[in-house]
């Protein structure tokens, strides 16, 4: 057959085609339009747009089972290097709880440059899944990714009356109080979350449970400074965790460290208004915890409760070791330097003699001022379990508002000034016998 014929006849099979298709279309609806294409990279990844399975993306239709069913066609893609789930820019989802498993056939990327939202408040949640909005379960590979806004509207949360009231004369009262986290990543390795903007989740913003090879770079987390247990990052039983180039502002711990955490770095974080930075709280209802080889470097904490912290429950049991806070500026900080081995968040803790014991742990090159209404440095160290090779070296830190300094306070605190500090932080002990 001569080339003329051979074109002369593809375009036969071309208009035969189209005919087909036509009296397909006057006899039902027509289909949903495909919901994956290929990059222009040799087929490297395979993208599904949320919108080719049904999102609308008003903010107000539940656009759930259309997530789900795009979450479900990218995870087994096979054939590909990778998959990205689009969540496209202009578009406000309304996402209800729901959770995201694997493992997946493929590495896959949720590109999220639209806005995600929560249902508005208890009232709209379902009553059986309360304490997480978005899990990712045992998803290795995954990027979650993008210019876009997760927001929790966290508002309803928040005034429920068993949460802790802020003004002079609030109160807590009894009753059911769990709140959703807005991510929850639990049991999955080589993560990344970056460029994202959270907002006012009910509780924790982002949370890592039992995962390993994380990196969170470039967030941004924002809750009003009055939020309760609105925490930026929270780890637990989760190792090998970069945290990055963020900006944290909200209700509680701009990053907050549980047990279990080892090989932690984190650098270069905007911290403020916040509870600070913090390892812990550790050891609570008599509990095991073990942490070490934690690093917060060139980091700016402001207008905040704590700056960076070391709280521990007594009764636990445990080690808290290598831990390094170097090249830090505090603006005007309550407490700036913390060790509080007699957390308690009633005024009716017992003393116990067990404790997570504490050592080992540098402070360098952090300056600033701090908030007059706490001393500048408190080392509160358990009776029987003494804080031991606390090591201080180029601490500056002066009144926020005022020329009078505060002494620094210690308590059963072991440890040295490597360089002159301001204020001199005379009351720590010398090393113990045999260390």
């Amino acid at each position: 057959m001569s080339f003329a014929s051979k074109l002369l006849y593809a375009f036969f099979l071309i208009l035969l085609s189209s005919a087909r298709v036509t009296h397909n279309m006057n006899l039902s609806p027509s289909p949903a339009p495909n919901p994956a294409y290929y990059d222009d990279n040799n087929n490297a990844s395979t993208v599904f747009d949320v919108t080719s399975f049904g999102a609308i993306g008003d903010c107000r239709t539940d656009d759930t089972s259309a997530f789900k069913m795009a979450w479900d066609t990218a995870c087994m893609t096979i054939g590909v290097d990778s998959a990205v789930l689009l969540v496209p820019y202009t578009f406000c989802f309304l996402v209800k709880p729901t959770s995201f498993n694997g493992p997946c056939r493929t590495r896959l990327t949720l590109q999220i440059d639209g806005i995600i939202v929560s249902p508005d408040g208890p009232k709209s949640w379902p009553w059986n899944f309360k304490r997480q909005w978005l899990m990712f379960y045992r998803v290795n590979g995954l990027s979650i990714q993008g210019s876009g806004l997760v927001n929790g509207r966290g508002q309803k949360w928040w005034d429920l009356p068993c949460k802790p009231h802020k003004g002079v004369n609030g109160t807590t009262q009894p009753g059911p109080c769990d709140s959703p986290v807005a991510i929850r990543i639990f049991q999955s390795s080589d993560v990344k979350i970056k460029g994202l903007t959270f907002k006012n989740s009910a509780q924790f913003h982002v949370r890592f449970d039992n995962c390993d090879d994380v990196v969170v770079d470039s967030v941004t987390i924002n809750a009003p400074a009055s939020s309760p247990n609105t925490d930026g990052i929270h780890i637990e039983n989760t190792h090998n965790v970069q945290i990055r180039n963020s900006v944290i502002s909200n209700g509680d711990d701009c990053v907050s460290i549980g047990a279990g955490c080892f090989n932690v770095d984190i650098k270069n974080i905007t911290c403020g208004p916040s509870h600070g930075i913090s390892i812990g709280s550790l050891g609570v209802h008599n509990s095991s915890a073990w942490v070490s080889n934690i690093t917060v470097t060139n980091s700016t904490i402001w207008n905040s409760d704590n700056g960076v912290r070391i709280k521990t429950w007594q009764g636990g049991s445990g080690l808290v070791s290598r831990i390094v806070f170097r090249n830090i500026l505090m603006v005007n900080v309550r407490n700036p330097i913390m060790i509080d081995q007699y957390y308690c968040q009633t005024k009716n803790c017992a003393n116990q003699t067990s404790a997570v014991i504490i050592s080992d742990v540098l402070y360098a090159n952090i300056k600033g001022s701090y908030d007059l209404r706490s001393p500048p440095m408190h080392f509160g160290c358990s009776d029987s379990f003494p804080s031991t090779n606390l090591r201080l070296e180029d601490v500056d830190l002066f009144p926020y508002k005022g020329q009078l300094f505060e002494n620094p306070f210690c308590w059963n605190a072991y440890g040295s000034m490597q360089t002159v500090t301001v204020p001199p932080v005379n009351c720590l002990l010398e090393a113990l016998p045999g260390c």
